[in-house]
Order: C-alpha cells, then structure tokens, then sequence
C-alpha cells in the first residue's frame, strides 16, 4: 500500500510517500515540501499548494493519503490560514476519490516513537530509522509528513488484524 501523507500549512506543505511492502517493511518514496510566498495573496498560495498537491497525485498514485489534524495555536490567524490550506489539501484527496486518515500530532508520535509528547528530533531519528534513511528527514515539513504517513500504515496494519481477527 502506498501513502501519501501531508502536513499541511501556507508557507509549506510537507509531503512524503511511504509504501508498506509485502514483507511489512516501509519504503521512502519521494518527500519535500510545496511553497508559497509570503507575499502571494492566499488565494494564489492555495492555488499553488492544490496544483502541486494535484501533480503529486498523478504522479504517484497513492492508495490512501493521511493529513496532520490542525492543532490549536495561539496565534488565530497562523490557525486560519493554515485551516485554509488543510481544506484545500483535503478538497484535492476527495476530488482523487482516495481514503484520507486523519491523525493529531500526538497520535502521530504515539505511532511513530510510542510516546505521544516526542520532541522534534526524536521524532527525526525514528523516521530516518523506519524508513532506512542515511540521514534525517529534512525539512521538518517532510519529516512530519513521512511521520503521518507511517502512522497511517500502522493503523491501517493494525485495522487489519482487528478485521481479521473478528
């Protein structure tokens, strides 16, 4: 099975695809990042964020994608804007027709390190270790988005057993 996963903002949209081989093993496909310009109106950078999510979608063909819930922030506005670019984002999967997990940041450490408080770096090393990867997943975008995506293959794995098991 291959995921896309997505970690959504304005300024960068994280992406990586992860594919759960027959032996269980997680493969590192592509990861990096879509920007925009701070000085773009929104209605450009969402726009930009939907075509390149597009192009990815085409380009890869993804079974199931999973997208970092937006957490609650002090700054409102940060909150809206990256809101905005999570529609847009979940618009796209939709028009795809593809099955979309959604995941909260500390049920994406839980799965990936087993402690749902992981910091930034633990979360990097457990990534670069999943995945088989020389060295840490930048930027942090895209590590954020292998880390959704490896949640999402542990859960559908695990989904699975409970199917099978009933």
């Amino acid at each position: 099975m291959l995921v896309l996963g997505i970690d959504p903002g304005t300024a960068r949209t994280g992406y990586g695809l992860v594919r759960l081989d027959l032996d269980g093993t997680l493969e590192l496909l592509e990861c990096g990042v879509l920007t925009t310009a701070s000085k773009q109106p929104m209605h450009s950078r969402l726009l930009r964020i939907y075509q390149g999510l597009r192009k990815l979608l085409e380009t890869y063909k993804p079974d199931e994608a999973a997208v970092e819930n937006l957490f609650f922030q002090k700054n409102v506005s940060t909150a809206i804007s990256v809101g905005q670019a999570r529609g847009v984002v979940l618009l796209a999967l939709a028009q795809a027709g593809l099955p979309v997990g959604e995941y909260s940041p500390q049920d994406v450490k839980q799965a990936v390190t087993g402690y749902g408080a992981a910091d930034k770096g633990q979360m990097q090393r457990m990534v670069q270790t999943l995945l088989s990867m020389d060295s840490l997943p930048k930027p942090d975008d895209a590590a954020d988005a292998l880390a959704v995506a490896i949640c999402h293959l542990h859960s559908a794995r695990t989904l699975g057993r409970l199917r099978e098991g009933a």
